[in-house]
């Protein structure tokens, strides 16, 4: 078999946002974010931008920054802002944000790329997140943040269902996370978490294609590596963190 595009394990094409964010939920987001009638956003870590690209439809005066480190996604968000007729007031940027100067802004995103803020040679620190956050957002200003807690200190049979060396430090729960962002200098705006719901379309939206191509290529010279990975990720969700590993996501606004 020839191993054209058709022919390879498709990409999180069934997902739209690369979380656990339902329609609705992303909606709200965007009218309370549009209300504040940003001028620059920007989008850390973001992917295809989809939360970007709406935001910017929703205030028809703003323009949009994202950055990531991942290609493929940033060429589907150019792409996407092409078809939608955003393309002269969106850019979509290969960088690291670590360190970023392209603050201050009026309106941040950062939904599950926190990490990107901080020392990749350190345990992630959202502490140190946050106070970047801060850094970047001018007064008056939102942060979107996307980031996991634990919804219940796991158990020690949980942490071994999960990732390679998972341990209860690598997440806060909720009441910590919040108090670290007002640490930080923000005021919790809105505090909302992703419901199992969106959790499960999440989970079955980002293997769907790869599921359903693997099923159709048993006997494919990748089915094999594409395969174990897909079990694996699996696993990890129902067998590990299912039900323990939350995502909150926070509308912050910084303090004068």
């Amino acid at each position: 078999m020839t191993d054209t595009d058709e022919n390879l394990p498709p990409r999180l094409g069934s997902l739209t946002f690369h979380g656990p964010l339902s329609e609705a939920r992303a909606n709200r987001m965007i009218e309370r974010l549009a209300a504040a009638s940003p001028s620059i956003v920007l989008d850390i870590g973001c992917g295809w931008g989809e939360l970007l690209l709406r935001v910017l439809e929703a205030a028809p005066g703003s323009t949009g920054v994202g950055i990531d480190i991942n290609a493929e996604d940033l060429a589907r968000g150019r792409l996407v802002a092409k078809e939608r007729g955003l393309a002269d007031r969106v850019e979509f940027v290969e960088e690291s944000a670590l360190g970023t100067t392209r603050g201050p802004v009026d309106a941040i995103l950062c939904l599950g790329s926190s990490q990107a803020l901080c020392d990749p040679d350190q345990p992630h620190d959202p502490a140190v997140a946050l106070r970047e956050l801060r850094r970047l957002v001018r007064p008056g200003g939102r942060v979107v943040l996307g980031e996991g807690f634990w919804q219940r200190t796991p158990s020690d049979e949980e942490l071994a269902g999960m990732w390679p060396g998972a341990n209860t430090g690598e997440h806060l729960l909720l009441g910590p996370l919040v108090d670290l962002a007002i640490e930080a200098g923000f005021r919790p705006a809105w505090i909302e978490t992703a419901s199992r719901e969106e959790w499960e379309e999440f989970e079955s939206g980002y293997r769907h294609d790869t599921e359903v191509w693997l099923a159709a290529h048993p006997d494919h010279p990748l089915a094999a590596e594409t395969r174990e990975r897909v079990d694996r990720q699996r696993s990890s969700w129902l067998n590990g963190y299912r039900n323990v590993l939350g995502i909150a996501y926070l509308t912050l606004v910084p303090v004068n």
